[in-house]
């Protein structure tokens, strides 16, 4: 692989794999599909419960408005409920509900069975240097996220 050609090549395989397991995870769905930044909303309140509009807004890199159509819609569809900040009662507290555990959990699963089956397939070596990628591609995803945050 030419040197020049690295970024474009590495981006495109990135966004090509997340593309298609989006696609595959949704086309396996009976439930009604939840669109990709809903998702990305559920799974941030996953891992940060209690979370406002604009903390959600800046870690997702959407405007607020945004966001708060997206929990607004979340609440409706019974996955977030929007309590208040005790401190502040015009800041609104993200929670997942139930249901929203629940799809998720069954997300993580049907995820992580779809990309072990496919590791699966790969020979040793491939998965082996799947595997020593994984530190380097998670130092550049903060790398990524702490130069957005800075502009």
């Amino acid at each position: 692989m030419e040197t020049e050609n690295f970024p474009e090549e590495l981006a495109d395989a990135l966004v090509g794999v997340q593309r298609l397991i989006r696609r595959r995870l949704r086309s396996e769905m009976t439930l009604p599909r939840l669109r990709g930044a809903e998702v990305e909303l559920l799974r941030l309140v996953e891992v940060r419960p209690g979370i406002g509009i604009s903390d959600a807004a800046r870690e997702l890199f959407l405007a607020s408005n945004s966001v708060s159509t997206l929990a607004n819609q979340l609440v409706k569809d019974g996955f977030l409920i929007r309590g208040t900040d005790p401190a502040d009662r015009r800041a609104a507290r993200l929670q997942l509900t139930e249901a929203a555990r629940t799809r998720l959990g069954d997300w993580h699963a049907r995820r992580a069975a779809l990309v072990r089956g496919q590791v699966d397939r790969l020979d040793p070596t491939d998965r082996d240097a799947l595997r020593a990628a994984i530190p380097a591609l998670r130092r550049l995803a903060e790398n990524l996220h702490e130069e957005a945050e800075e502009s």
